[in-house]
């Protein structure tokens, strides 16, 4: 009698989570994979073998789904700014008592001056504002449609900042709201090469490039070397602190529930 197989739900979004979307499309599991967008759900519709569910859910919502999909376990492969989307999904693990695994995102190393003397850190987009607001020049704005409102308190913001957000319907609307729009307004999908970030901030003479810490994966290395090269500013927010494992300590883990079938207490 063939045994039952394992339910693993999945919240990617990002290409640590594509990565492990293929991984476990070629595993003998059952598999959910859960994005915010319906263009998340488009960057891994094409992987066999998985069940794509897409749409925001919040912490009640995703403990419905543990419970009518008989979920065993969880791998929480969204972004590393997406804290409350986090913090859902660790709740309704624990109230389900449902195990629960998160996947990090390799970090660039440290932002320091030794690395580039035009660095400014911050710890939020509101911190970062706050920086900009008492200083001149244009503002090259890549940190998502989210938080986009708070730059909006910045002087002169239509005509200072430009805007680098996801090709999707929803933050394009968000933003144009917000008044990003015209050349304002670039909608396109990252992660950005050097000459491309390089190319943006020479088009729209930006003097400080705000961005997130977004490691290898998410092309801050391209930014900050575009950043040198023009002799921009680079702000930068820096990524909020938390534990949980590598992409392959992550399939490591895997491979020792389909080994064992034990189960051990993952670390939160």
């Amino acid at each position: 009698m063939e045994t039952e197989k394992e339910c693993v739900l999945l919240f990617a979004g990002t290409s640590e989570g594509r990565e492990l979307a293929e991984y476990l499309s070629g595993l003998p599991l059952v598999t959910y994979i859960s994005t915010a967008t319906e263009y998340g759900m488009e960057c891994v519709e094409n992987i066999p073998n998985i069940r794509g569910v897409w749409g925001r859910m919040d912490e009640e919502a995703i403990g419905k789904f543990i419970t009518e999909q008989k979920v065993d376990f969880v791998i929480d492969a969204t972004h590393p700014y997406a804290r409350i989307v986090t913090e859902n999904i660790k709740k309704a693990c624990f109230v389900h008592q449902t195990e629960y695994f998160r996947c990090l995102r390799e970090e660039s190393g440290g932002i320091t001056r030794e690395i580039y003397e035009n660095i400014v850190s911050a710890g939020s987009v509101a911190e970062a504002v706050e920086y900009l607001k008492i200083q001149t020049g244009r503002i090259f704005i890549a940190t998502g449609s989210k938080e986009l409102k708070l730059y909006t308190a910045i002087e002169n913001y239509k005509e200072r900042c430009y805007a680098r957000v996801l090709s999707t319907k929803e933050a394009v609307e968000e933003s144009m709201a917000l008044g990003f729009q015209g050349a304002h307004l670039i909608a396109m999908q990252g992660p950005f090469s050097k000459e491309l970030n390089t190319a943006m901030l020479r088009h729209t003479d930006a003097k400080y490039f705000v961005t997130k810490e977004s490691g290898k994966a998410g092309g801050f290395e391209e930014k900050l070397e575009a950043a040198k090269e023009l002799g921009v500013t680079l702000v930068v927010i820096g990524r909020p602190a938390e534990t949980g494992s590598s992409i392959e300590e992550v399939k490591q883990y895997i491979q020792n529930i389909l080994k064992t079938k034990s189960r051990r207490v993952s670390p939160f």
